[in-house]
């Protein structure tokens, strides 16, 4: 995908407060410091749109970013920070399961990793709840240009393992630093948009110019 335009939009902290353009959304989850900001930055060929930070847990809201007037990558809080006080992480867990759950411009959800070491159990647990309510997850595997590609094989089938991956759930090797992983993610993200739209199409929830032009040839006969 040609990214041609991209722009922070809000941190919203509730629904109210959500885009109402009826965008497709592709959210972003993982712990702290594991590189989500890193590979928004890379996706948009931006370097320090999405801030990074070296103090885990800074970002406390949902961020949009508008990615050529057409759909939105929302970055989750990262979780796992024992620094941040139990209320606040039960705050945001509540925020991001009523996303999860009832946003319906929710295309698709990226679980993001650390290649180089095995899923935490905050990993496991998003994973797990996610594909019990069957929402669309790609996970995606960063900081793969850390090890040597002699490891890769090794790391994957551990994470694999460890998450209880489904077959039919993607993961791609991602690096920020040399675009690994880029084309491939932006081709999943747009084939789940694509499935989404299709289905609606398919339960007559969206108007094409075809169908309007059907609806019009009847009424005339």
């Amino acid at each position: 995908m040609k990214v041609t335009k991209s722009e922070f939009v809000i941190s919203a902290v509730g629904p109210d407060q959500y885009p109402v353009d009826g965008w497709p959304e592709i959210a972003l989850a993982g712990r702290s410091n594991v590189g989500k900001s890193s590979l928004i930055n890379k996706m948009i060929n931006r370097k320090n749109l999405a801030r990074t930070s070296s103090t885990p847990g800074k970002t406390q809201q949902l961020n949009y970013y508008g990615i050529n007037d057409e759909l939105y990558l929302v970055d989750f809080p990262g979780y796992g920070f024992a620094k941040v006080s139990k209320t606040q992480r039960q705050a945001w867990g509540k925020m991001i399961e009523r996303y999860l759950l009832e946003r319906e411009t929710l295309k698709l959800l990226l679980l993001v990793v650390d290649l180089r070491h095995p899923p935490s159990k905050d990993d496991m647990i998003m994973y797990d709840w996610v594909s019990h309510y069957d929402l669309p997850i790609c996970v995606v595997a960063t900081k793969a240009d850390k090890l040597p590609r002699s490891r890769w094989a090794k790391q994957i089938k551990q994470m694999k393992q460890s998450l209880g991956l489904r077959i039919d759930h993607p993961m791609v090797l991602f690096s920020s630093d040399t675009g690994l992983g880029k084309d491939e993610l932006w081709g999943i993200i747009k084939a789940n948009i694509r499935a989404s739209e299709d289905d609606l199409e398919d339960h007559g929830l969206i108007v094409t110019e075809d169908t309007e032009e059907i609806t019009e040839e009847h009424t005339e006969d």
